[in-house]
């Protein structure tokens, strides 16, 4: 993925133009806002869509920070999804620090909203930031391919690294995301790329 003059861009910080290999497609602000959803521009023009998550801050203590994708003339986000789930965290005291395999977060087949980022607090600087990479979305003969990092401050006071591989499990064109907490509202603010 060549990112050249695009390197700023990517990181957040800059525009881009649209003849460039990394295009900044949307840039959407939660404000004490239930879901955002992208439903527009998730189309063959690029083979891979890059989502990068800044300050996403919870009004509800404790909850996930969680993401689902519908099929080209579905509304439902209950897509069909084999995930693999990772965390590595440390406590703020140095209490506890492990990296281990979450398996209760991880799905088989499963349509729920699949966690990127879990227990985080709703504190004044308690939030979560990563990039989801989702690839060739409008494909129709293949699964749909995805991984994630995204770091949070956990709600027991520790930082977490999560990391979240897997596919969805459908031939169909994807054309919707949506992002959304487990329960309650959030502000932040998440990009779309697309990477030609």
């Amino acid at each position: 993925m060549p990112l050249g003059a695009h390197k700023a861009a990517i990181m957040g910080v800059a525009g881009t133009t649209v003849t460039g290999d990394v295009v900044l497609l949307s840039t959407q602000t939660a404000s004490n806002s239930t879901e955002i959803s992208f439903t527009s521009g998730i189309t063959s023009t690029y083979g891979e869509y890059i989502f990068k998550f800044y300050n996403i801050n919870p009004a509800t203590d404790n909850v996930d920070f969680t993401f689902q994708a519908n099929a080209t003339d579905i509304t439902s986000y209950d897509t069909a999804m084999t995930t693999s789930a990772f965390l590595a965290h440390h406590n703020e005291d140095n209490s506890a620090a492990a990296i281990t395999y979450t398996a209760n977060e991880d799905q088989a087949q499963g349509t729920s909203y699949q966690p990127l980022a879990y227990e985080i607090g709703n504190g004044a600087d308690e939030s979560c930031a990563g990039t989801l990479h989702l690839f060739n979305p409008s494909s129709t003969t293949y699964a749909k391919h995805f991984y994630s990092r995204v770091s949070n401050y956990g709600q027991e006071d520790r930082s977490n690294d999560i990391y979240i591989a897997g596919y969805f499990n459908d031939t169909t064109a994807i054309d919707d995301i949506q992002f959304k907490m487990t329960s309650g509202n959030f502000d932040g603010k998440i990009k779309m790329w697309g990477v030609k």
